[in-house]
Formats: structure tokens, C-alpha cells, sequence
């Protein structure tokens, strides 16, 4: 089972690689240096708005659903349907509250036009991840990999001709930006559905049955509250830098994205992982298997590397920041320090909240995730209009770091996962290491792309010291049996 959990995980990490990062640094990136702070500062507050909200137009239907589906694969047939008539009425509610909010909350005019493309990408986003969590439950991985970069590789194509092509590169607007991605994602739904058409044989039908749509949405009601409440302390943050910052809230937002966008890179790894461990956790589960070597093997694989992206970002963070952004300055260094000192937090959260949802521990999940709430809007409330985005990133650090400590200690209670001093105490020295790692290096009289990339060499090695990766461990998967 690891084998096959790690060989499936490599193929979705190669083809995320070579997609995802083009998009965020070719496209995203240039987007935002093109507009500049203040045109593309509403673009990120109302995208976050729209995706804490999101929970209204799935309400845990995907995670119940891949749950499901993962435990009796006999029942895609009766609840696809079913499942995709709730959607069509959840759409509709999304639209109205997500609007109704924004108005209270103060947005008006050409905001109002970018929010309604913004909700249309996240109806689709949505649909995208329910079609595909039907594939990853099936464990047809290698699928729901490539479906996973495919919205994103048609937005490289069409919107990287609109920034090359010299009668639009000139003019770029953000209504296009938004809009190309509503399309990009609706096709790759379609081709998502055929994929699934092709594993089950499924009728694209809509089944307005009273009992068991209500059924469906009552059984995800956890789920969605717990994911609402997860939305809230993970993107509230840019919502209250828009509203808490005055006349200096697009700016600080536009900061604020500059940074995030990377710790998004960095958590696009995570997020793999937790696509496969949910089905996989479920039915392992389920069958009474030990779940350890396979918490063992992804935390040996994530953590280690976080900790090298986030001691990277603490050293280097201005060189980054400057290279990357035309209106850099020192102080988006250290607001990127900050977000990206939250990475590892994200990656072991990825790893032990998927166990515990795939347990169908949501009470604990939703008390955690209550309690990340509060201490995040509490440090928000205080730290933003004080140190505006910088507050935000050190609130950010604080939440994640705390909301993963409780989700460790949730689901070695209650999976009962044995624990192992050794195993903890080994990375805690691998980050020690590292760091006096980047003292040293960073007093080399090198260019720091040079010494960051010396860095990396010795964290690696670093790696395969402490066993974490091992040479026969890489031998003995690409061997096939």
C-alpha cells in the first residue's frame, strides 16, 4: 500500500511541477506587476470572500462524497445525480449570499462585476473538484492528477498569448484575467465528466429526489461547517487587510498576494497529498490496516522540505521578493518571511486533519477549527491596523502553527498512532541543522541565488542523512513487480 501510495504521488507531484508553477509565476505574477498595487488589490480581498463562502456551494459535498465513495465505490451511480441536483440549488444560494455579503461588507460598482466572473471560477472550481473527487475515490490518481493541472495548462495557453500577443499585452485588463479562467475552468469540467463516464457508466441527469438530496446535504452539514470554519481563519485575513488599512487597503492586500502566492506553490504540494491520503486513509481505515508507515512516509517527505522553503524565505527574503515583484521593497521581505514560516505548519495540517476527517473525527475537527477561529480574528483584529499585512502574515504563522499542533495531538488520540521520540526528535535537529546550514551560507561572499542554491544542495543531502529519503527506497519504486 505505501508503494503504491508514493509511486501515484510522484506522478501527480511531476505533472503539478511542470504546470502549476508556469501558471503562478508566468501568469499570475505578471498579471499583478502588469496592473500594479492598486488595480489588482480588489482582485485578491473579493477572490477570498468568494472562496470563505464556497462552503455554501459545496457544503462538505466533496469531502463526504470522496469519503463515501472511497468506503462503496457501488454507490456513485445513485448518488451522482443526486449529488449534482443539491449543487444546482447550492449555486444559486452561493450567488445571493456571496453578494449580500459583499454589499455589507462595502463593495460596490465595478467590484460587484469582478465578483460576479470571481464566483463564477469558484461554481465551476467546485463542480471540477466534485466531478474529480469521484476519480480519486475510484483511485484512479493518475487521472485525477492530469484533470488537476488541466484548467490551469489551458489558462497558460490562452491568457499567456493574451500577455505576448503585442495589440492585447498592452491593454491587459482583470475582467480578461477572470474571465479566461471561468472558461478555462467549465472545460475542464466537461472533459472531467467524460474521464469519470469512461471508469462508470454514468448519465449527465439531474434527480430531484426530496429525501435523498436533503439526506446528502444534512450528512455533509459537518463537513461544512468544518470547512467554513477552516475558510474563515485560512482567508479572512485578506478580506480584513482590504477593509482594516483604509485608504492604503488595495496596496497592503496586493503585498499581502505577493507573498501568499508562494506559500499557495508551496501548499499545492500539501493539497496533493491530501487528495490521495483522504481516499486511501478511508478505506485503509475502514479495513482495519495500519495507517503509521503511511503518516510516516508523507511527513518524512513534507516536513523536511517545508522547513527548507521557510528558513530559505527567512534569510533571503528581500532578494526573492525583488526579483519576483517590480514594486518590491524590503518590507514585502519580511511580510513574505512571515507567510512563509506558516509553511510547515499547512503541511503537517494536510497530513493529520485528513486522517482525522477520513476517521469521521469532524466533532474534534470542528472545535479545532473553532478555536483557530477565534485566535485568529482576535490577532487580526489587533495586528492589522497596526502593522497592516505584516500583522496579518505573523497572525497567520501563529493560527497555523497552533491549529496543527491540536490536529496532531487530536489524531494520535484517537487513531491511536504510536509515537515515536526518535522520529520527532530527528526533525526537530534536521531544522537546527539547517539553519546554522543557512547562517554559514549566507555569510559565503556569493550571489545569493548562488548561495540559496547551495543551500538547497545541503538541505537535500541533509535529507538523505537523516534518512528521511533513501536511496533504496527511490531503487526500490521505480523496480515494478
Amino acid at each position: 500500500m505505501r508503494r503504491f501510495f508514493v509511486k501515484n504521488l510522484l506522478f501527480i507531484i511531476t505533472v503539478n511541477v511542470l504546470i502549476k508553477p508556469v501558471w503562478v509565476f508566468c501568469i499570475d505574477r505578471t498579471v499583478q506587476n502588469r496592473l500594479g498595487h492598486e488595480k489588482y488589490g480588489s482582485y485578491p480581498q473579493l477572490l477570498n470572500l468568494a472562496l470563505i463562502l464556497q462552503i455554501i456551494l459545496d457544503f462538505g459535498i466533496t469531502n463526504y462524497n470522496n469519503r463515501t465513495i472511497a468506503q462503496q465505490p457501488d454507490r456513485l451511480k445513485t448518488l451522482f445525480p443526486a449529488m449534482l441536483s443539491a449543487r444546482l440549488l447550492l449555486m444559486l444560494c452561493y450567488i445571493v449570499i456571496t453578494c449580500t455579503a459583499a454589499w455589507i461588507i462595502g463593495y460596490r460598482g465595478y467590484d460587484f462585476v469582478l465578483l460576479i466572473g470571481i464566483l463564477f471560477i469558484q461554481i465551476f472550481n467546485t463542480l471540477l473538484l466534485f466531478i474529480r473527487s469521484n476519480i480519486s475515490a475510484l483511485h484512479k490518481f493518475k487521472a485525477d492528477g492530469v484533470l488537476s493541472v488541466s484548467d490551469r495548462f489551458l489558462m497558460i495557453l490562452i491568457f499567456g498569448f493574451l500577455l505576448l500577443w503585442p495589440v492585447t499585452a498592452q491593454h491587459i485588463k482583470l475582467e480578461w484575467f477572470i474571465g479566461t479562467q471561468a472558461i478555462c475552468y467549465f472545460l475542464t469540467c466537461i472533459a472531467a465528466f467524460f474521464v469519470l463516464r469512461s471508469l462508470v457508466p454514468l448519465k449527465f441527469h439531474f434527480s430531484f429526489d426530496k429525501a435523498l438530496v436533503s439526506n446528502i446535504i444534512r450528512e455533509g452539514l459537518p463537513y461544512a461547517m468544518l470547512i467554513f470554519l477552516m475558510g474563515i481563519y485560512m482567508r479572512v485575513d485578506m478580506v480584513m487587510v482590504g477593509r482594516l488599512c483604509g485608504n492604503a487597503g488595495n496596496d497592503e492586500v496586493s503585498i499581502y498576494m505577493s507573498a501568499y502566492r508562494l506559500l499557495d506553490v508551496g501548499n499545492m504540494f500539501g493539497l496533493m497529498f491530501a487528495g490521495v491520503l483522504l481516499p486511501l486513509f478511508a478505506r485503509m481505515l475502514i479495513q482495519k490496516n495500519d495507517v503509521y508507515p503511511i503518516i510516516h512516509v508523507s511527513v518524512n517527505m513534507l516536513l523536511p522540505v517545508s522547513f527548507m522553503i521557510a528558513v530559505a524565505a527567512a534569510f533571503w527574503n528581500e532578494p526573492i521578493m525583488r526579483r519576483l515583484y517590480t514594486a518590491a521593497a524590503a518590507y514585502d521581505g519580511h511580510v513574505f518571511a512571515w507567510v512563509m514560516a506558516a509553511f510547515p505548519a499547512f503541511c503537517l495540517t494536510y497530513v493529520y486533519s485528513t486522517l482525522l476527517t477520513s476517521n469521521g473525527s469532524l466533532k474534534k475537527l470542528t472545535k479545532i477549527a473553532l478555536a483557530g477561529v477565534a485566535l485568529n480574528l482576535s490577532l487580526n483584529f489587533y495586528l492589522i491596523p497596526h502593522y497592516h499585512a505584516l500583522g496579518a502574515a505573523f497572525s497567520a504563522f501563529i493560527t497555523e502553527t497552533f491549529v496543527a499542533v491540536c490536529y496532531i495531538y487530536a489524531a494520535t488520540k484517537t487513531v491511536e498512532i504510536p509515537f515515536h521520540i526518535k522520529w520527532v526528535s530527528s526533525h526537530f535537529l534536521f531544522l537546527l541543522i539547517i539553519v546554522l546550514l543557512a547562517f554559514a551560507v549566507y555569510a559565503l561572499p556569493l550571489n545569493w541565488i548562488l548561495q540559496l542554491a547551495v543551500f538547497g544542495l545541503m538541505g537535500i543531502a541533509s535529507m538523505f542523512v537523516f534518512r528521511f529519503v533513501s536511496v533504496s527506497a527511490i531503487k526500490q519504486l521505480l523496480v515494478s513487480k
